[in-house]
């Protein structure tokens, strides 16, 4: 269960690491994906559909039927609005981005490109949906985000965003993905398109300023002033992401001193330093892809970088280096709930089942109330759009938050305004989020968290997403007493899809994997690295023996058949 560390991992990736990209959009329009190959199906998980052209998960079949699925179910549900569509820097994003805006203007939808083809963040897409849609009740705007997030460069992804401006829920993913999957089915029977050039050309296709539009109101989330009245030195590593041109834009609108390290694109990432894995991955919560900027630390006050939608943070300082997202987190609501007068008193915290239990105790101390919820953040979606949730984030360096008059932001990540909102709270509190942490450490205990990976099949995998609490015959986790176990999240009730176990001075969590023959073990300690490698290594002798034998429907299931 030992996380192996790729000798190539922090260093520069080589040249044998990058991807062919020619070949790579050559198989996303010649490759055809096998529908009766459950791997080359439409699949959505917690971020839309992901595939590689090279492994026919991600091709031209695959977004031509998911943007006509998209049509019919926004006909379906009446929703009339525009479509605003974005697109990261990833190679694929572009064929596929050529590709819906044909379905869609086939369809007659109203799509709104970005002027002058810029890069779209994921958060100025749930952005513009939000703004057009404030005060309306009909005819209402939806999106959709071209990006696999932070995947490797040969890898794809498409994504819907409803009307609440968030990601969808697993109702509409689910029904979007059937109706995407009959599509191949009938091989494409049903989709509508047409010539690219023509579709450019049709009247329902237009140009929307993403890019000024959400940089002018940045300074109604974001204290922009305190930070550009401190003189604080920033830098930042948009890691040749969706937002590589916004960060000089918001630099010279709000007059801060923000240098752009690096502002090159380039679909094979060549830049970027090498995972943990040996792979190439624009995360910023990782200290391996992030080393390039963690090498010119001390040239800044505060440094951060998104990644490739920049839907996601990591925040470095001089001192602490990068944070880790669950760390920095924690310092955000604490400093946010107490530096943003005009919010709600009702504002929850919202936080996953996966991450820090510091969250808890910071939200305790502030008198608000935590929303807990399983993994994904679409479940923060309706509370910050109506404003019954202050903060919504994730463990994996993604979060949101309202503006500071207490109205929505945006209900989808936002990478950008949370790397901000470091610059702010070092400019108004004296003390960069690594020594505010600091300070949160010493008042509440310094945890340490660890994530591993563990094989399981995919019928154990099935299992483990089903398991009851009931069927954990254990009553202590590293010599303490299991306080609670839980299927589901306290928050919302939701089905966790998997299982959550808690003592007094840990937990742990485990998930299967959506993509691999893999579940998750999440886990974290107050009480040291040795306390936290017993939970570890408990909760896997746990979970095997949870899934190591049929599920008693299926013993029952082979005795009925026995018996006849």
């Amino acid at each position: 269960m030992t996380t192996r560390i790729s000798p190539l991992a922090g260093k520069p990736a080589p040249a044998s690491l990058l991807v062919d990209v020619p070949r790579l959009v050559t198989a996303y329009y010649t490759e055809l994906p096998d529908p009766t190959i459950a791997v080359q199906r439409v699949a959505f998980g917690t971020s839309g559909h992901r595939g590689s052209s090279f492994e026919a998960s991600f091709n031209e079949r695959h977004v031509l039927a998911i943007t006509q699925a998209i049509c019919q179910y926004r006909k379906k549900q009446g929703i009339d609005g525009p479509l605003f569509l974005g697109i990261d820097t990833h190679a694929l994003s572009q064929p596929a981005y050529a590709s819906a805006i044909e379905v869609l203007a086939a369809n007659g939808v109203e799509a709104m490109l970005a002027a002058g083809d810029e890069y779209t963040p994921t958060p100025a897409i749930s952005h513009a949906i939000l703004t057009y849609n404030r005060g309306r009740k009909a005819g209402l705007a939806d999106g959709i985000v071209v990006t696999p997030s932070h995947n490797p460069p040969d890898n794809g992804g498409f994504k819907y965003n409803p009307p609440n401006g968030g990601p969808a829920g697993t109702d509409i993913t689910g029904w979007i993905e059937a109706a995407a999957n009959g599509f191949l089915d009938k091989a494409m029977d049903g989709v509508r398109r047409i010539p690219h050039a023509q579709a450019l050309r049709a009247a329902t296709t237009h140009r929307h300023d993403y890019l000024g539009t959400y940089v002018a109101d940045l300074g109604s989330v974001v204290d922009l002033d305190a930070i550009r009245n401190s003189g604080i030195r920033m830098g930042v590593d948009p890691l040749g992401g969706a937002g590589v041109h916004y960060w000089a834009r918001i630099a010279e609108h709000y007059r801060l001193d923000l240098t752009v390290v690096s502002d090159v694109v380039d679909p094979t990432f060549h830049f970027m330093t090498v995972d943990w894995d040996g792979q190439i991955r624009m995360d910023p919560s990782s200290p391996y892809a992030m080393q390039r900027l963690l090498d010119i630390k001390d040239r800044f006050d505060i440094a951060f970088a998104c990644d490739t939608d920049h839907d996601r943070h990591g925040i470095v300082t001089a001192q602490a280096g990068l944070l880790a997202p669950n760390s920095y987190l924690a310092v955000a609501i604490d400093y946010l709930f107490q530096h943003r007068p005009q919010w709600a008193a009702k504002a929850a915290v919202g936080k996953t089942v996966v991450s820090t239990r510091l969250i808890d105790l910071v939200t305790q101390r502030l008198g608000r109330s935590l929303y807990e919820v399983p993994v994904g953040f679409k479940w923060f979606a309706d509370g910050l759009l109506d404003g019954s949730l202050g903060f919504g984030g994730e463990e994996s360096a993604g979060a949101s938050f309202l503006r500071r008059d207490g109205m929505v932001w945006t209900t989808d990540k936002d990478g950008i305004v949370p790397a901000l909102l470091s610059a702010e709270m070092t400019a108004r509190t004296g003390r960069d989020p690594g020594r505010l942490y600091a300070g949160l450490a010493d008042e509440f205990g310094h945890p340490v968290a660890d994530r591993v990976d563990a094989p399981a099949t995919p019928e154990q995998k099935k299992q483990l997403a089903a398991l009851a609490p009931e069927q954990l015959n254990v009553t202590e986790l590293a010599s303490e007493k299991i306080e609670s176990v839980l299927d589901k999240a306290p928050g919302n009730g939701a089905p966790i899809g998997g299982i959550k176990v808690t003592a007094r001075s840990g937990w742990f969590a485990a998930r299967p994997s959506g993509t691999e023959d893999i579940y998750k073990i999440y886990a974290e300690s107050f009480a040291g690295a040795d306390h936290l490698k017993q939970i570890l290594k408990e909760a896997q002798a746990i979970v095997d023996h949870a899934i190591a034998s049929p599920p008693a429907s299926a013993v029952t299931a082979a005795a009925d058949k026995k018996g006849h």
